[in-house]
């Protein structure tokens, strides 16, 4: 017996757990060339908000009366598949169920097997998975950070942030982190090494931010990574030297479906800023070598991580209008075993 979420109606601008529906269903017996995977842990992420809404996204939106998207790692269970056996771990994009029953090919992405001998398997849902790939991807194909530039990173506790800034320190940035209150800043500095960090809920406004974030960069910003979005994004903008680079891989600031508009964009000219979206799955190309290094990083204790764990299938929904909210502290996971 396979359970599992629905995704049971769109929201009506705030996510509520009405949006989602428990079912039950009876796997049948797998075909030849499929697999059947044992989720153990789910990835919450705040795209899935974007895909929640019959608004034009970068990929498809998700279908009412479909299961919930997202990744997984776990353990295959049953295979007739040649390339795969029991016992295999695999991340794959299971989706918010128990089970996940797949048809892995020659040229799909969507099932792959990991090692977990050196470092544990949630981490590849995290800092050394699609997060840590979406880090390292903005930060050496976008950013190209220089030693000695200083560089800003909201959302810095989170799972791609807290990547980025370590990344960058690595290189020899000069890294400056936001993010919500006062335990996640200490975490950022004193655990993950930033050299400072700002707390937005201190400065309500775009004005008084900026502010802050001048005292702590007198010389200005030359890069910035950028997955919030809002009055933030305004603040940094304000900062920026010339011909700076801006990733931006989220807006977290609007997922709740309010406009989030920049209300300087003179700034960006003034700078002659170079301001690049984009999104991971675009470039699956550098995920083996991404995801090797970030592995070994974490195998290695160069790369530090937090995960925020919520236990069962059951608690997803909860879980997920809490990360929307910024209650998570680092990578939020539902362990479903």
């Amino acid at each position: 017996m396979n359970r599992q979420y629905l995704f049971d109606h769109y929201p009506n601008v705030v996510v509520t757990s009405e949006c989602f529906k428990l079912h039950d269903e009876i796997i049948s017996q797998i075909d030849e060339g499929e697999i059947l995977v044992r989720n153990h842990y789910l990835s919450l992420d705040p795209y899935m908000r974007g895909r929640m809404s019959k608004a034009k996204n970068y990929a498809a939106g998700q279908e009412l009366n479909t299961v919930m998207q997202g990744g997984t790692v776990g353990e295959v269970v049953e295979s007739k598949h040649a390339d795969f056996k029991v016992g295999d771990t695999v991340i794959c994009t299971g989706g918010w169920q128990l089970y996940y029953r797949t048809a892995p090919t020659m040229d799909s992405n969507h099932v792959r097997k990991i090692d977990v001998s050196r470092i544990p398997m949630s981490v590849y849902l995290g800092a050394a998975g699609m997060p840590g790939i979406t880090a390292w991807y903005g930060l050496n194909k976008i950013i190209k950070p220089q030693s000695g530039e200083t560089l800003v990173v909201s959302a810095a506790s989170g799972a791609v942030g807290s990547v980025v800034g370590q990344l960058a320190k690595q290189k020899g940035c000069r890294v400056i982190g936001i993010a919500g209150g006062p335990e996640k800043c200490e975490y950022v500095v004193e655990t993950l090494g930033f050299d400072d960090c700002i707390d937005y809920k201190a400065y309500p406004d775009a004005e008084t931010l900026s502010h802050e974030l001048r005292q702590l960069a007198p010389n200005g910003v030359d890069a910035y990574y950028e997955n919030v979005g809002g009055y933030i994004m305004d603040a940094v903008l304000d900062n920026l030297n010339a011909f700076a680079r801006v990733a931006i891989c989220g807006l977290i600031a609007g997922y709740d479906g309010r406009a989030i508009p920049i209300s300087n964009p003179r700034a960006i000219l003034v700078a002659r800023a170079s301001i690049t979206g984009f999104i991971i799955s675009d470039h699956m190309d550098i995920w083996p070598q991404a995801l090797a290094e970030l592995a070994e990083a974490v195998a290695k204790g160069v790369l530090i991580f937090r995960e925020s764990v919520s236990v069962g299938l059951e608690s997803a929904p909860d879980a997920f209008i809490g990360l929307l909210q910024g209650h998570n502290f680092g990578k939020q996971l539902v362990k479903l075993i």
